[in-house]
Formats: structure tokens, C-alpha cells, sequence
């Protein structure tokens, strides 16, 4: 079973920077891809970025490339977003989420293909 718990968000001013960890509490994160995808008030969720099963792939949105760096630690369940040079317009809900896969290199955009999805953690970012 997979249970994804987000955590690290807060309140930060315009460029500073974040950490945050999404932690499986179920027995492993093997055979998932994992993405961090957020929400901002009266938005859409969006993609934000997303790393394969064995961490040698990653992906992300133009509007955070250069910005944030997604990892994961297999052995300890977890996933991490850097978050650096933070905007206010990165002021969101962050969901982490999970998706099964058989590839160790694949990997995902699209939300409707991520299977767990952890509770989001907010950032703000003030001006």
C-alpha cells in the first residue's frame, strides 16, 4: 500500500529557498515513477516535475527548470523538491504522487497518469 506524506512547506520570501519531502509509508517505493505537481488558488493542478523509478531520468516544467531539482532516496522512501530562487508565483498547494510502472526509466507529465497522490503541503511565497 502506498501512502504518500508531504512535508517542508511554509511561508518564504522571494528568493529563498525550500526543501520538500514527499515519504512512502508503505514498503517501498519500488516500481514508481514519482512527480510533484502543485495548485494554486483558482488554478488548475499543474506539473512541476517528475523523476523515474531509478532516479536517471527527471523532467520539468519551464516555468521551474533551472529553479528546482527533484531527487529520491530509494531506501528510505522518500522523494525531494529543491526549491531555490522561489517566486511568488510558485505560491501553491504541492501534491506529491506516485505512479506504477514496469520501467525503471519512465517517468510522467500527465496527472491523470499518477496512481497515489499524497495530501499537499502549501508554499508561499511573499513579495
Amino acid at each position: 500500500q502506498v501512502q504518500l506524506v508531504e512535508s517542508g512547506g511554509g511561508l518564504v520570501q522571494t528568493g529563498d529557498s525550500l526543501r520538500l519531502s514527499c515519504a512512502n509509508s508503505g514498503p517501498t517505493f519500488s516500481g514508481k515513477a514519482m512527480g510533484w505537481f502543485r495548485q494554486a488558488p483558482g488554478k488548475e493542478r499543474e506539473f512541476a516535475a517528475a523523476i523515474s523509478w531509478n532516479g536517471g531520468n527527471t523532467v520539468y516544467a519551464d516555468s521551474v527548470k533551472g529553479r528546482f531539482t527533484i531527487s529520491r532516496d530509494n531506501a528510505k522512501n522518500t522523494v525531494y523538491l529543491q526549491m531555490n530562487s522561489l517566486k511568488p508565483e510558485d505560491t501553491a498547494v504541492y501534491y506529491c504522487a506516485a505512479k506504477d510502472t514496469l520501467s525503471s526509466e519512465a517517468y510522467s507529465l500527465r496527472r491523470r497518469n499518477y496512481d497515489y497522490w499524497g495530501q499537499g503541503t502549501q508554499v508561499t511565497v511573499s513579495s
